[in-house]
């Protein structure tokens, strides 16, 4: 990942809450469409300009092309609030977070999530690295928002099951480790529709966090077919299941490892 500048210069009469709204609404654009990473971007007032600090997926970004028809609007709009298009300055790799996926055409997909992470949910299966949303088909009518959004809720529940003192109980990690809860139903969707569109095996990484046997635990079946699916090696040293019909992976219980 890549932390960048983006400027917004002053050119025209304009107010504190217009000029802010415009940049707010355009960052979001970008938010859904996976061309900037998180939700929180720093931005202040310098002279003539406003500057917001960003993380991107990888330097083209931010290209015009990649805009969902939502961001190209919000781009267009910042001139009615006195705002320059934007001048962006990639100011380094980002030491904290995953890099980007090389590869151009992944063979195979993963659908993977965890609260700590920030970038792409959908990971080259070959490399086990991010794979940019913006560089594919939107998997809503405009942009990425659909998947975005579910990949929030995903991550708040995870972060919740993650704390030893749950204000929820295990609600939350119900939610993470059943095949048929509605999270993972959506996610599951999510992926049936991405691996239609990319043309590409789509697998659902499906969380494994506490167990009620671990001397069964290696051996338990396939959630989806009751099929044996355990790998012989783990693959990316993660996931110790896989089911080819299913599209499933998954790991031995973190409790029991």
């Amino acid at each position: 990942m890549w932390v960048a500048e983006l400027r917004f210069r002053i050119i025209a009469d304009t107010s504190y809450p217009a000029a802010e709204a415009a940049v707010r609404a355009y960052l979001e654009c970008l938010i859904f469409q996976g061309q900037i990473l998180g939700r929180e971007f720093p931005t202040y007032l310098a002279q003539d300009e406003f500057v917001s600090r960003l993380i991107l997926p990888a330097p083209d970004a931010l290209q015009k092309q990649h805009h969902s028809q939502r961001g190209l609007a919000a781009l267009h709009a910042l001139g009615s609030a006195g705002l320059a298009y934007p001048q962006m300055a990639v100011l380094g790799e980002d030491l904290m977070s995953n890099h980007t996926d090389p590869c151009k055409t992944p063979a195979a997909y993963i659908l993977y999530c965890r609260f700590g992470h920030s970038n792409s949910v959908l990971y080259c299966a070959e490399h086990f690295a991010p794979v940019p949303l913006y560089q594919l088909k939107a998997t809503s009518a405009q942009d990425h928002e659909d998947l975005i959004r579910w990949q929030l809720q995903y991550q708040a529940l995870d972060e919740i099951q993650m704390q030893e003192k749950r204000v929820l109980d295990n609600t939350a990690e119900r939610s993470l480790q059943r095949l048929h809860s509605k999270l993972n139903q959506q996610g599951r969707t999510f992926a049936r529709k991405l691996e239609q569109s990319l043309q590409r095996p789509v697998y659902y990484a499906l969380y494994s966090g506490s167990s009620n046997d671990c001397s069964q635990e290696a051996d338990k079946l396939c959630p989806g077919c009751g099929k044996a699916w355990a790998l012989k090696t783990p693959l990316h040293q993660l996931f110790d299941f896989q089911c080819e019909p299913c599209r499933l992976l998954s790991n031995i219980a973190w409790q029991c490892q």
